[in-house]
């Protein structure tokens, strides 16, 4: 039987399964981590669907970060966020109609946004009520069209919302939100492996 995203990630938090997704994800997120950041001196940040915390960490560490907070849906992986750090910002929240007090500098999600009953719309959240002017939503996926490995998930992982689109239906979304400087990329392709698709823009 599938179940919605949130009851799967917070079982995964409780069985140390999130762990393994962070080490996953680790070559991706540093790629887009390292292109996102590269220009700037001081900045705020927020991971959507941040999981256990990990990346909010990474980048709270990092220097010129003024501050680093995560958002997520599922209850477990916010309280697991808060026992390995008991002083971060981490909100337990709908990622579709949450919005942060003051506005950001970067958006950082890796592996989130196809779990949404509406990607879209959340995009144009994030564009609208999350980012200050100049400021950058980038966004990573594993499940995609051209990946198809992926395809199989759903089932795999008895996850009931899980939406299956090709990257110019996601570089769509950044464009008709009103994103500029659109860019996409594959990191870490390999043989039966189409690679991470992220896709950033800049308000």
């Amino acid at each position: 039987m599938k179940r919605i995203p949130t009851t799967v990630f917070s079982e995964w938090a409780a069985t140390g399964r999130d762990e393994r997704m962070a080490k996953g994800h680790e070559v991706a997120v540093n790629n887009m981590l390292e292109y996102a950041l590269k220009d700037k001196k001081n900045f705020a940040f927020i991971d959507a669907g941040c999981g256990n915390g990990w990346v909010v960490r990474l980048v709270k560490a990092l220097k010129g970060c003024l501050s680093s907070s995560g958002v997520d849906g599922a209850q477990m992986m916010i309280e697991k966020a808060l026992s390995i750090d008991p002083t971060g910002v981490y909100h337990h929240a709908n990622l579709s109609n949450w919005s942060p007090n003051k506005k950001v500098d970067i958006v950082h999600s890796m592996e989130v946004v196809y779990y949404l009953s509406d990607p879209e719309a959340f995009i144009a959240n994030v564009y609208k009520d999350w980012l200050k002017k100049d400021g950058r939503l980038i966004v990573g996926l594993d499940f995609y069209k051209e990946n198809a490995v992926s395809h199989s998930w759903p089932e795999d992982c008895g996850v009931s919302i899980m939406q299956l689109l090709p990257i110019a239906a996601w570089i769509s979304f950044f464009n008709k939100v009103g994103f500029n400087n659109i860019q996409s990329w594959r990191v870490d392709k390999k043989e039966n492996w189409a690679g991470t698709l992220v896709i950033t823009g800049v308000k």
